[in-house]
């Protein structure tokens, strides 16, 4: 459809609204006519109102350019908080969440989801699209109140909603712990520097332990200093949530940065099964003559005896192997150009990561073991499991690969709901704003 104009002989303009759709000329609408330009002009106007509401077409009116656009991207806006309300609204009140009488911790919960911002933009957000006028202070004083009141709460109705999720059981979870580190310079009683899995070894962190389930639902977590040895945190997050919830048997399935003689003998004396990753090159002699002898093809695996009622169980992988010689061969290529400039350093001289293949000479000379290098690639493709599950042996590799599941929810606390920063110096605070 288009609007057309015919001139008479008189001079008179006539304005329609023709179709052509059926590759013939049909007039839909006879808008008017006159002689003066002006009117002619309003006609034509007019046809085109006339074709935009037949179509169902809105056309924004410019005479007012700024506050037209304001006022369109603001219908915009309300549509999409509209559209938060009825989704994540909807889904706050399927979990549970409703039972917590507190609009601050339904917004907060909400906004932190659509518009993961700091409390103050979050405020700004709240004020300009929901018309909630709520200062800062306000929601720094709810953290303490979420902290004393809710914060069981809250986990209570997480834990039921996943419980109802498995289907009434829970046998297995999962373990791990990540780093938080904070944008200042000293140190305090909760916040203390430590190895940051994020390379901030030079601000003080926190410890973040997480207890999941097998499909990556968050039971419990816990916080600790950033200088604590994170595999003393395992225990008392697992054993808090074992007793709580007044559960009989858990099997803990963790990493091998969790492995340590220690926490296998507590795991034992309290009666839990777990599955560990190992530290296979760390066995002894027997043990690590044992695991070179099998002799494993793609996908093959089997079972070692230890002592204590422990099984290990070696898989080998021709994709793990494929990426275990990349990294060994891309930490030698940095080892050799740092050696080559002259740029290795005290830092250097240790037997961390791939500094293990330097060689001393002497009192000054540093060399490459190549040798050394060469013994690593026999390891290339192996992968430990230490249990004392009677789970089989698949069992056990499945379970463990679950592990994913956890480290996805690192990230999307880190990246998706951008948990950091945090500015806040209250340990109270700090495990408000993670809830």
């Amino acid at each position: 459809m288009y609007v057309r104009t015919l001139k008479s002989k008189s001079g008179k303009v006539y304005v329609q609204v023709i179709d052509k759709s059926s590759k013939k000329y049909k007039v839909l609408k006879n808008i008017g006519s006159s002689f003066d330009d002006g009117e002619i002009k309003e006609l034509i106007a007019k046809g085109k109102k006339w074709i935009n509401e037949k179509l169902g077409i809105r056309e924004l009116d410019f005479s007012n350019t700024k506050t037209q656009i304001e006022q369109f991207f603001s219908s915009i806006e309300q549509l999409r908080l509209i559209g938060l309300e009825l989704l994540l609204g909807k889904l706050f009140d399927e979990i549970g969440f409703n039972a917590i009488k507190s609009e601050i911790f339904r917004q907060l919960t909400i906004y932190r989801i659509a518009f993961p911002k700091s409390k103050l933009k979050t405020t700004e957000y709240l004020r300009r699209y929901a018309h909630i006028d709520w200062n800062e202070d306000k929601i720094y004083r709810y953290l303490n109140k979420l902290y004393k009141e809710h914060k069981v709460q809250i986990q209570q109705i997480s834990y039921n909603h996943t419980l109802k999720i498995l289907d009434g059981v829970i046998s297995i979870v999962f373990y791990d712990v990540t780093t938080l580190y904070f944008q200042i310079d000293d140190e305090d009683e909760i916040r203390k520097k430590g190895f940051s899995k994020e390379g901030k070894h030079q601000n003080p962190q926190i410890i973040l332990g997480l207890l999941v389930s097998i499909d990556g639902y968050p039971f419990a977590f816990e916080i600790f200093e950033g200088n604590k040895f994170e595999g003393h945190t395992m225990l008392p997050v697992i054993d808090t949530f074992k007793e709580k919830y007044q559960l009989k048997k858990l099997v803990i399935v963790a990493d091998s940065g969790l492995l340590s003689n220690q926490n296998i003998n507590e795991l034992q004396e309290k009666g839990y099964e777990f599955i560990l990753g190992a530290r296979i090159k760390n066995e002894n002699k027997e043990i690590k003559e044992k695991i070179l002898s099998l002799n494993l093809k793609n996908g093959e695996s089997e079972v070692i005896i230890k002592d204590d009622n422990l099984r290990l169980i070696i898989s080998y992988s021709d994709k793990r192997a494929k990426k275990d010689c990349h990294n060994r061969e891309r930490g030698l290529k940095r080892l050799e150009k740092k050696l080559n400039s002259g740029k290795l350093t005290k830092a250097n001289i240790n037997n961390r990561g791939y500094n293990k293949y330097l060689k001393l000479e002497g009192e000054v000379k540093i060399s490459i073991n190549h040798e050394k290098f060469e013994a690593d690639s026999k390891w290339d493709g192996l992968k430990g499991y230490i249990t004392n599950s009677n789970l089989t042996k698949d069992e056990i590799i499945e379970n463990y690969n679950h592990l994913w599941k956890i480290e996805k929810a690192f990230r999307i606390s880190k990246y998706d709901l951008k948990i950091r920063p945090i500015y806040h110096r209250l340990q109270r605070r700090i495990e408000a704003h993670i809830q």
